[in-house]
């Protein structure tokens, strides 16, 4: 079991009004969240025929409607746009075009496979080698280095960290060597990146995706000189006064992705006005490289766990509604960046002032079998005292999970809560938490099949979820977002 350390709880009932009867009782619909159901579901939404849902694709689309199908068969109402449960938004995607090249002394490199860009970028070189560190100045030539370990290690033990390695790594040799004013930086992998180059060339290929808006209308060029990435074996190409030259364009497209947006009306006339909001995403990675022969990246724990748990949730509270509303978003492209959440927060199908609570979920259904997380529960990023204490007053009286707090440190290599669909919400104000069983080995990986899912688990994380959504469907007062909170990074 990781390290935890724990709130003081004592402080925090201090602060509360005392609890409803609605709180303190068992949620009514407990038993309409079912293993078989979720296993079902999950078997479905998650399997090669999805073709791993990527975001802004048919296959992201074939998803959305399948889970508003469902949607509709458990009695939730449409919340998206114009009466039905789909909100659309456009992604633009910016990446280098096919005829963007470069050459060392004469003999191509080849993009994508003997070098990839950090980042798309708009740029002509014509330059001399230098090697980093050399006496002769940088300015306007194209400085070499090889990688040097990265200064903030990602996590151990869990998959990508060759990835997240060599990307932390190139991001911060590449902002010191700027300072030089090169015209392109070349870092030579070292063997860490050398095992990642391959995960490199799919990603970063890929190029950049942004919302589509008046900002985000034409391509947008990296900032500074573009940064290579290069194998190792061309290290010796590229010597001391050898020339260098590239011609890298940009091109530019727009895809449509979505969010699926369902509603669970309130019961009392007074507060159905307002909406709890439960969270997730339906996307993941799509088709990929082959990892031993499968190249489909299905995504069952990140996020068809979650995708299927809202389901199961909305049946709970179509059988038995809570006083305030129950919402429920899909949220569409969130590996793109979040781009479905930070949408949905800017543009919401209901008031924005009718958001009371926002309870978000990521990767649920793995991992030791009584353990949990739940971020946005300790300061810096807590947010909202009162909904937090209600989220572990219902582990208390229902799951039980010892509850691991150490992945909310801001000190935390991860960063693992500036990852998810809670935080467009927390930045917009909104009460939020972030319900998560946290990463393993076969995160971002055709290996997350779900064939791996502990479904009990799942269950009673779907549990936890909906007990609560029920306490604060239910509360006298709508929690409040604690006073001075100001999140950073």
């Amino acid at each position: 079991m990781p390290h935890t350390r724990s709130i003081a709880l004592a402080a925090i009932l201090a602060m509360l009004p005392a609890a409803s009867a609605a709180q303190t009782a068992a949620p009514p619909a407990l038993d309409a969240i079912r293993r078989d159901d979720l296993r079902r579901d999950l078997f479905t939404l998650a399997s090669d025929s999805m073709r791993g849902r990527e975001g802004g694709t048919q296959d992201e689309m074939r998803a959305s409607v399948w889970l508003a199908e469902r949607a509709r068969e458990a009695g939730l109402l449409p919340a998206g746009d114009d009466g039905t449960y789909f909100q659309f938004f456009g992604l633009r995607r910016i990446r280098q075009t096919a005829a963007s090249a470069a050459s060392v002394g004469g003999t191509p490199l080849r993009l994508w496979e003997d070098a990839v860009l950090l980042a798309p970028v708009a740029a002509r070189v014509d330059g001399t080698v230098v090697h980093a560190g050399a006496a002769a100045p940088a300015q306007g030539r194209v400085v070499v280095a090889r990688l040097a370990p990265p200064t903030r290690m990602p996590v151990r033990g869990v998959s990508l960290w060759e990835w997240r390695y060599t990307l932390t790594a190139v991001r911060e040799q590449s902002t010191a060597l700027r300072a030089g004013n090169p015209a392109a930086i070349v870092l030579v992998a070292d063997s860490v990146a050398a095992m990642a180059f391959g995960r490199m060339q799919h990603w970063q290929r890929e190029g950049l995706y942004l919302l589509d808006d008046s900002a985000a209308a034409a391509p947008r060029p990296a900032g500074g000189p573009p940064v290579f990435l290069v194998r190792p074996e061309v290290l010796s190409r590229l010597a001391e006064g050898a020339r260098f030259t590239a011609d890298l364009g940009l091109e530019s497209f727009v895809y449509p992705s979505v969010n699926v947006v369902a509603r669970v009306p309130g019961a009392d006339a007074r507060l159905r006005g307002e909406h709890v909001l439960f969270s997730g995403h339906q996307d993941h990675d799509g088709i990929g490289g082959p990892v031993n022969g499968d190249s489909i990246w299905n995504g069952a724990d990140d996020n068809a766990t979650v995708s299927v748990a809202l389901l199961a949730i909305g049946r709970a509270f179509a059988r038995r509604p809570g006083r305030r509303s129950a919402l429920f978003v899909w949220h569409g492209a969130e590996e793109r960046g979040l781009l479905g959440s930070r949408w949905y927060s800017a543009h919401p199908t209901v008031p924005k002032g009718s958001l009371v609570a926002v309870l978000n979920a990521d990767m649920i259904g793995r991992n030791h079998p009584d353990s949990a997380a739940l971020l946005g529960a300790i300061p810096p990023h807590r947010n909202s005292t009162a909904l937090v204490e209600m989220a572990l007053e219902a582990n208390r009286r229902v799951t039980r999970f010892a509850v691991d707090h150490s992945w909310d440190d801001p000190a935390h290599p991860e960063g693992w809560y500036f990852r998810s669909d809670h935080l467009p919400y927390a930045r917009a104000g909104v009460p939020s938490i972030f319900f998560t069983t946290l990463l393993h080995p076969d995160y971002h990986t055709p290996e997350d099949e779900s064939e791996r899912i502990d479904i009990a688990k799942l269950t009673r994380m779907t549990q936890w979820m909906y007990a609560t959504g029920w306490s604060v469907a239910n509360a006298a007062q709508r929690p409040t977002v604690d006073p001075g909170f100001k999140l950073e990074r």
